[in-house]
């Protein structure tokens, strides 16, 4: 099959590719960095303003009612320029739940912001105490919540149904968790915090819904940083000459190359089966489980690859290998690591005996 993208998802590619050409650079990155910042606000008003951040958001709200193949065009760049922006969180965590669950209302009040980029939204996936409801209040706390400190409402999941929460409600405390990759995320604690119900979905229905399309989308931001890796690879053996030549020309060299290349691609076709199962409506735990296995153990490789073709070069963290090295060390644990996808693919496989 080809799951070589649209006329429509290519173009929002190379608009999206554009914008990080222009304003993700090394230099850029850096100076986040060494100012503790994990969002790039800036580029989130650039991401907004250009039609990205709403590509896949009903017209009715301002959005471009695009597919959300769109959007995993956008996040393949994400991983690809190891961009600071909360696309995966506000739009596939956020926005789109609201849009598939809210209500009328719901809808009509935050997807708006989200399409102009005013509205960041993020979701509590990893549990911690159970998020307890009393007559509409909150009680209990999630953790590693990407993006909460930025995130002005985020999705909780309880047990009665998913609530919506303002982060700057009285009862709700942020703590700061550091990460692998040094982007920001936070445990919430609730103490009768208030909160409004998503809808009248239960909360299996909407984390399933959540999580499945969460997966596919980490696949996408992988695919793009083992792309990145790997150039960074492909140029670096090309300049530095070991015994008066190119060390690319070395047999093992090449050989490591190859099997990264045939990695990446593997990431890469399978992330995009996943994402196209989706977005046509097909069952797809399966292929986004292999996806996912695929995603942890490949990307595993390539960034190791990369950083041992590098040498001493590949661990210096002025050179930018090093964000895609923690960047997919981190995303291949996130929701779970590639042994919990062969337990649920060996499960799968089992129900449909």
């Amino acid at each position: 099959m080809d799951f070589d993208f649209s006329e429509e998802q290519e173009a929002i590619s190379d608009l999206t590719r554009q914008i990080f050409e222009d304003k993700v650079t090394h230099e850029r990155l850096r100076e986040i960095e060494q100012n503790n910042l994990s969002f790039d606000n800036e580029l989130w008003e650039t991401l907004a303003e250009s039609g990205i951040v709403g590509a896949s958001i009903s017209e009715s709200f301002g959005g471009a009612g695009l597919s959300f193949l769109s959007i995993t065009a956008a996040l393949e760049l994400i991983g690809e320029f190891a961009a600071p922006v909360p696309l995966l969180e506000t739009v596939v965590m956020g926005a789109l739940p609201i849009q598939e669950f809210g209500t009328d209302a719901q809808r009509s009040e935050l997807l708006q912001r989200v399409s102009s980029g005013e509205l960041v939204l993020s979701a509590g996936l990893v549990p911690g105490d159970t998020v307890l409801v009393d007559d509409g209040k909150l009680s209990g706390r999630i953790d590693f919540v990407p993006y909460a400190l930025e995130a002005e409402i985020i999705l909780v999941p309880t047990e009665d149904g998913v609530y919506l929460v303002e982060t700057s409600s009285d009862g709700v405390e942020r703590t700061l968790r550091e990460t692998t990759t040094g982007q920001s995320q936070a445990m919430i604690t609730f103490d009768q915090a208030a909160g409004d119900r998503l809808g009248s979905a239960s909360t299996a229905e909407v984390l399933n819904w959540i999580r499945l399309r969460v997966d596919s989308g980490i696949c996408s931001i992988l695919s793009g940083a083992c792309k990145a890796s790997l150039d960074l690879a492909a140029e670096y053996t090309k300049i530095r000459h070991q015994f008066d030549r190119p060390i690319a020309t070395f047999q093992a060299v090449s050989q490591r190359a190859g099997d990264a290349y045939i990695d990446t691609e593997a990431v890469r076709l399978t992330s995009r089966q996943a994402a196209w199962r989706i977005d046509a409506s097909k069952p797809a735990e399966e292929k986004v489980a292999i996806a996912r296995w695929w995603a942890a153990e490949a990307g595993f490789r390539v960034v190791h690859a990369a950083t041992h073709l590098h040498g001493g070069v590949g661990v210096d963290r002025d050179y930018p290998l090093h964000r895609f090295f923690l960047m997919a060390r981190q995303l291949e644990l996130t929701l779970g690591n590639s042994e919990e996808q062969l337990l649920l693919l060996g499960n799968l496989i089992a129900d449909s005996t």
